[in-house]
């Protein structure tokens, strides 16, 4: 059995909850953070409301359930590692090789482009442009009618290089895994990644008994999100897409990054993390890309230069960090109940400052000075 966190605490540390004190409601209105250093729970912190606000201006709900340990947040494009998880692991598999054209799998989209490698897609090199809104482009249109648009978006930048963000890379990434393997995404990540590595919690489109559980995120018109996934690409491809789409709890994230941080766990061969979390020399980025997870992002890792990991849109971070020994989860829905609520980045970048304080050593204390004898 691979080696898993003790998500026990041993009781967290004032430092890391009056982090999120501080930060709710005006940063978000609900986080959770844990902080594993060696494999065992060093710090948990709980702070807010699932559930704050009734409207877009910021009307103060009836009801406002605390937020709790065992809270499910949309993850947002930390979704994007368990997609490559599931895709190296068909490679590993031997259904799929990481230089393989994707025309391979996609010829009506990319018999065009063969030179366009499943590596590109992961590096976010294939030249594709970052998002694509099929809702607006096709507001009547099915899910495999939205997805059929995405996978024709055209390059619009060189292929290899530079670096340019993509969603649509991700969601293509997404339907190649999907034919390669035979299954849908969401089999796909339940059977080679969340169910080996024991993310009971974790799921697209959650089931409606986990509603009361589940962070609320923006608001609109009609109401507030909850338990449908934020981004609205994810959302008109039906809830699951190789960007966006999951809901985990903090452990449930922990369990990821605790498998990367240690090679693989059950999911994947240590190899294949090495290879997944190696910088693969994409340009133009403010950070070295891995496969999937972006090395030393500045807008995450805080002094944690060489943490491995991955941000998403909604206020969620995952940092892996092997020289400490260290992990660091930090779940929010900073987009409750409007997008742009300034100070995320500073919050990512506190929790790791204090995640990196936990795993380094206490400095010794100078020793006490003899006391002069009286004559």
């Amino acid at each position: 059995m691979a080696e898993r966190p003790d998500v026990r605490p041993d009781g967290p540390p004032d430092g890391l909850a009056a982090l999120l004190e501080r930060a709710v409601p005006e940063v978000c209105s609900a986080a959770v953070a844990l902080v594993a250093v060696g494999g065992r729970v060093a710090a948990a912190a709980v702070a807010g409301e699932l559930v704050r606000y009734a409207d877009c201006s910021g009307t103060l709900a009836a009801d406002r359930p605390a937020a709790r340990r065992d809270s499910l947040f949309d993850l947002a494009s930390i979704s994007k590692l368990c997609t490559t998880a599931a895709m190296l692991s068909l490679a590993e598999d031997g259904l799929l090789g990481l230089d393989d054209p994707v025309a391979r799998w996609l010829p009506a989209h990319y018999a065009h482009r063969p030179h366009v490698t499943v590596r590109h897609l992961l590096t976010h090199t294939a030249g594709l442009q970052p998002t694509r809104r099929p809702d607006l482009e096709l507001p009547s249109g099915s899910p495999a009618e939205r997805l059929e648009l995405v996978l024709s978006t055209p390059a619009t930048l060189p292929v290899g290089g530079p670096y340019v963000y993509s969603d649509v890379g991700m969601v293509t990434a997404g339907r190649v895994a999907e034919i390669a393997g035979g299954a849908p995404l969401e089999e796909l990540v339940r059977e080679r990644v969340t169910g080996p590595l024991g993310m009971r919690d974790t799921c697209y489109r959650p089931a409606s008994g986990l509603l009361p559980r589940i962070a609320a995120t923006e608001c609109h018109p009609g109401g507030c999100l909850r338990g449908q996934v934020h981004d609205e690409t994810a959302r008109a491809l039906g809830g699951v897409a190789g960007h966006a789409g999951l809901f985990a709890t903090a452990d449930d994230v922990l369990r990821l990054g605790e498998a990367l941080r240690l090679g693989g766990g059950a999911a994947l061969k240590p190899a294949t993390v090495a290879e997944m979390t190696r910088d693969q020399g994409a340009s133009g980025a403010p950070f070295r890309q891995g496969l999937g997870v972006r090395i030393g992002d500045p807008a995450i890792v805080g002094p944690l230069t060489d943490a491995f990991g991955h941000s998403g849109f909604t206020g969620t971070s995952l940092v892996v960090d092997r020289g400490l020994a260290l992990t660091v989860v930090l779940l929010t829905n900073a987009v409750h109940p409007v997008r742009g609520r300034p100070g995320i980045r500073e919050l990512r970048s506190a929790v790791a400052q204090e995640a990196r304080a936990l795993a380094l050593p206490a400095p010794p204390r100078p020793a006490a000075s003899p006391r002069a004898r009286r004559p």
